[in-house]
């Protein structure tokens, strides 16, 4: 299972909300680009970098932070936050994004997200499928959307998505735990979909339950910045997974 620490921006600075609200913004370090290097020293190898102020506006807009990082660090990062257009997708790209993580737009203009898919190659597009009761979330859970979440997970498989990373908003930076129970349904739902499983990890004992369920990766934010999970046990990990 891979290792996915997350870097949220907004305004250039790398924060955590709680339960994807604005208002709960923490702002744990001025420069993003430390916390990337800080990361690649430990062995880590994948980054999830969200760019919040771009999933407000509707556009990409933190492309500079995220060339930086890639310019930088040897991290393979997946991008999302804001991007509806293929002008932002040739952005994200061309700053150096490996992949991109589509969640409004796969809602709401599923024709230019499977467009996508076609021109870039399911490696390279992820499905963000967030949901609040089983229900997709959008625009930064701003707002919720009509569309069940396995059944929206499966409608976009069968179109070719293989990675798909799911948050249960109700636990994301809420350090309770990760929602066990509702990967558990959609791995037995999909077959040989490649689950990232993100919200709410809060100790390092999740990580081995949740590869075992067979998750391909784990996204991780808050447990690293409140210290509740440490770089050298992620390290250790990695290297005696790897």
């Amino acid at each position: 299972m891979r290792i996915i620490p997350a870097i949220d921006i907004i305004d250039g600075k790398c924060v955590r909300l709680s339960k994807g609200d604005y208002d709960t913004k923490k702002i744990y370090n001025e420069h993003p680009l430390e916390v990337a290097k800080e990361f690649e020293a430990h062995g880590i190898q994948y980054l999830h970098l969200v760019d919040l102020d771009g999933a407000k506006s509707k556009h990409i807009v933190n492309h500079q932070v995220l060339e930086q990082i890639a310019k930088q660090t040897h991290l393979k990062i997946d991008f999302g936050g804001g991007l509806k257009t293929d002008d932002d997708l040739r952005i994200a790209f061309e700053s150096g994004a490996s992949q991109i993580t589509g969640g409004s737009i796969a809602v709401k203009d599923s024709d230019t997200f499977l467009s996508w898919i076609e021109k870039h190659g399911s490696n390279k597009i992820i499905l963000g499928a967030d949901a609040m009761d089983e229900k997709v979330a959008v625009s930064g859970w701003l707002e919720e959307s009509k569309e069940e979440l396995i059944p929206f997970i499966r409608a976009y498989q069968v179109k070719g998505i293989q990675y798909v990373i799911c948050t249960d908003i109700s636990k994301d930076g809420m350090l309770e735990g990760p929602s066990f129970d509702l990967y558990q349904r959609i791995l037995q739902e999909t077959q040989g979909l490649k689950l990232i499983a993100s919200g709410g990890i809060s100790t390092f004992d999740e990580l081995p339950k949740l590869a075992e369920m067979g998750c391909e990766g784990t996204i991780i934010g808050k447990a690293i910045y409140e210290n509740k999970i440490s770089l050298k046990q992620l390290e250790t990990y990695i290297l005696s997974h790897g």
